[in-house]
């Protein structure tokens, strides 16, 4: 098990707050030996601010490309590798256009789009918004790759420490802390003679770790007032077998990700870190993010696992659509009712969700990725089966959804 990334939350105001991004500075500094020398390798630092429509007085693509420019280069002096800087609003129309932009004049900003409001909102204008932010950011490079910086986020709250969901809530320097954990239910579940045991493995696994990264969280928080906002445990895979979510649900007895009995067994696992007991922030479910988990790359190129699978288990865990290879001629039209769906559900079931959504040029469903990134394995380009919406859905007003009464 490795710690993906020490992530902190701060409002850096505009222009930058030099004070702020010091005392950021100097907590990670300090935080990252911390974790090391209890035996935790950190992959990552990484830096969340307040939604950028809040920090900046005028919504502009050169604004917000300053905005990001400046903070990637402060952040970067500071010790963090990357830096997040939140969703555009559905209560700020203009932020969506400005992203894909932003996308191209930085290396290593994050962006998100909001898809939804409080009370279960559901902006048809947002929704559609974040679809041509897709599809504007596809052929920023050869490969789509611009697309890993984007998520669209619907019911996401604050504070989560995985990008690119992560975004502050305001108010005083936080931290929280996200896993890359798949070993530990690779584990559990291989060496389990019933679903019991194998359930019991992983909560007394996710337990003792987590007692353990508290410890020294809360020492951190008392030394530098910077508070702790918890861990997110969601169990990130790392594209080799015996790191993979995929291999830990067919260690179950599936044969196949994505064949029947996928969803139970992802139901078994992620009902098994409900159990656990830990400071939660974020997620804290089951991730299946395509591109970085290499079971779930080999069945989707294996034409097993598709998009519907994927939404459809997010119904009993999970983050939602993430890193998920599509052909490089889907439309925004196309792409919005997939987000609508993904928004419906979370604000049906009141659990956040996410859509990192790659369309790759020049690719259609079927064709072979062909990324050259450490955290990628590659797989098959997937279809979608979609058309454009008519009627009331191709509006720009709000649906408003009631969370499913028990």
């Amino acid at each position: 098990m490795k710690i993906r990334s020490i992530t902190c939350f701060l409002d850096p105001g505009w222009p930058l707050e030099d004070q702020m991004m010091q005392r950021a500075g100097r907590f990670i500094a300090a935080a990252r030996p911390a974790f090391e020398a209890a035996g935790y390798a950190v992959q990552t630092a990484r830096l969340a601010t307040t939604p950028f429509p809040q920090l900046l007085d005028e919504l502009s693509a050169s604004c917000l490309i300053d905005l990001a420019q400046s903070l990637e280069a402060a952040a970067s002096e500071r010790g963090f590798d990357y830096v997040s800087l939140g969703p555009a609003l559905p209560d700020h129309a203009s932020s969506y256009p400005l992203i894909p932009e932003a996308l191209a004049a930085t290396r290593n900003a994050f962006f998100g789009g909001m898809l939804t409001l409080p009370g279960g909102g559901v902006s048809l204008a947002a929704v559609r918004a974040c679809a041509k932010v897709i599809a504007r950011a596809a052929p920023l490079s050869p490969d789509g790759f611009a697309n890993l910086r984007f998520a669209a986020l619907a019911n996401v709250p604050p504070g989560s420490p995985f990008f690119p969901a992560a975004y502050h809530a305001g108010g005083g320097l936080a931290f929280a802390l996200a896993l890359q954990a798949a070993d530990l239910a690779v584990e559990a579940f291989s060496a389990a003679s019933s679903v019991d045991r194998a359930q019991n493995g992983l909560v007394e696994a996710m337990q003792a770790h987590a007692g353990v990264l508290e410890r020294i969280s809360i020492q951190m928080e008392q030394e530098f007032g910077t508070r702790f906002g918890g861990i997110d445990f969601s169990l990130a895979p790392f594209p080799e077998q015996e790191l993979s979510l995929g291999t830990a649900l067919e260690q179950l007895g599936v044969p196949a990700v994505g064949l029947h009995g996928s969803l139970a067994a992802a139901a078994i696992l992620a009902d098994a870190m409900d159990r656990a007991r830990f400071r939660r922030a974020g997620f804290s479910g089951l991730m299946l993010p395509v591109l970085e988990d290499a079971s779930l790359a080999q069945r989707a190129a294996e034409g097993i696992l598709g998009v519907k699978d994927l939404l459809l288990y997010s119904a009993v865990c999970g983050t939602g659509l993430d890193t998920v290879p599509l052909p490089g001629d889907t439309t925004s039209e196309e792409l919005f009712p997939l987000l609508l769906d993904l928004a419906c559900l979370a604000q049906r079931l009141d659990k956040p969700l996410t859509a990192r959504l790659m369309p790759v040029p020049g690719k259609k469903a079927g064709d072979a990725t062909g990324f050259d990134f450490p955290y990628f394995a590659n797989s098959r380009v997937l279809p979608i089966q979609v058309a454009a919406v008519q009627g009331v859905l191709a509006g720009e007003g709000m649906i408003y959804l009631h969370p499913r009464r028990i």
